[in-house]
């Protein structure tokens, strides 16, 4: 039997209300203000606990940090909304996520992989086959890297990998981006950086791809990297990390949570519109590789919160830009401060499909089937 929740604004129940959240949808779009302090303080039971800030740092008085999207303005003694920054007498200090070294962990997941653009990626797929991969069935017999970074410049309340929050807490594990470089040999075909969130650590992820790509270019070896991210990064570090997956046949996938600013800021805790500047800017170099489509997107479709006003807005977005950017929706499966939601409902995901499709996106899926109900 699905849990009942009721809005604690216009007293509305149902199923697809987050217990945790408090608030419907309708109220986030058009009772806005009313909502907030319900949205502030589901953030802050996540996130004061592991001593981040409740909110993104805004004083204009307090020194910016330029190392993502959010621009924190931290106050001293304080830190980021990442956690990664912190003011020190007037100083922002960056602990981890430098160049030099990185909050992560990793691990070899056999290729072809179960990663969302699988079906597009050379690696998985064979796209792009004699210059992107061995076979024409991909790097069957190798591996991707998997780099789970650990931190992120989000607080998602349905975060599927939210275990980077004890990464933060415990301060580990860490590596050296020679270290971590040094895990990529002979059987490694990809690397592919996610989490939490690369953005957070740019630095330390363009440190340790370029390591990586100058031994693979050396041995004359393919090493492609990939990113997955919510693409929430100051926009002067795009170039950087986008020419690393452009050169190497990788790619970045992206996760746009959704269309509207009030949503964002209810499940995600920002209110940012950087991910859809920065989209735009590599939507202009998709067609610059079409054997193995350099951008991809995803949208968790979360119910009751991402419905369809938010798939068409997000699919119009994309195809205006370019149909042919792959598309992935993704079914929902309840956990972290949303457990108490039910699954993706299989009629909703196919009828956000045909709504991409009408929108005018020519490679759209949905991409865990499996989980919906």
């Amino acid at each position: 039997m699905r849990k009942i929740s009721r809005c604690r604004v216009c007293g509305r129940e149902g199923s697809e209300i987050s217990s945790s959240l408090g608030v419907c949808v309708n109220c986030i779009r058009h009772r806005f203000e009313e909502a907030v302090p319900y949205i502030e303080a589901a953030h802050a039971r996540a996130r004061r606990p592991l001593g981040l800030p409740p909110t993104v740092p805004s004083n204009p008085k307090d020194p910016r940090c330029d190392g993502c999207g959010n621009s924190c303005r931290i106050p001293e003694g304080g830190r980021g909304y990442c956690g990664l920054v912190e003011n020190v007498n007037g100083e922002l200090i960056r602990g981890y996520g430098t160049s030099e070294r990185g909050l992560v962990t990793c691990y070899l997941d056999p290729l072809p992989t179960n990663c969302v653009p699988a079906d597009f990626c050379a690696g998985s797929s064979g796209a792009g086959y004699p210059k992107w991969c061995r076979s024409p069935a991909g790097d069957l017999g190798y591996f991707n890297l998997a780099v789970f970074i650990g931190s992120c410049t989000y607080d998602c309340l349905f975060c599927q990998n939210f275990t980077f929050k004890s990464m933060l807490s415990e301060g580990g594990p860490t590596m050296r981006a020679s270290e971590l470089a040094e895990k990529v040999d002979e059987r490694v075909g990809c690397v592919c950086y996610f989490g939490g969130d690369p953005s957070s650590q740019i630095p330390f992820v363009v440190s340790s791809a370029t390591i990586m790509r100058r031994a693979a270019e050396e041995e004359r070896r393919l090493l492609r990297v990939c990113l997955e991210t919510n693409l929430n990064m100051n926009p002067s570090q795009l170039d950087g990390i986008a020419g690393l997956c452009m050169e190497s046949g990788g790619g970045i996938k992206v996760d746009l949570k959704c269309w509207s600013d009030k949503i964002l800021y209810a499940l995600s805790g920002v209110r940012t519109r950087i991910p859809y500047k920065n989209f735009e800017r590599l939507s202009k170099m998709h067609r610059e590789r079409p054997e193995v489509p350099f951008l991809r997107a995803s949208t968790l479709l979360v119910p009751g919160y991402v419905d369809e006003d938010e798939i068409r807005s997000i699919a119009s977005f994309i195809a205006d830009l370019d149909p042919t950017i792959p598309y992935s929706l993704l079914a929902f499966h309840p956990t972290h401060l949303m457990s108490d939601m039910p699954y993706t409902k299989r009629e909703d995901a196919e009828r956000f499909l045909h709504i991409c499709l009408r929108e005018g996106l020519e490679r759209v899926r949905v991409g865990n089937p499996w989980l919906l109900r």
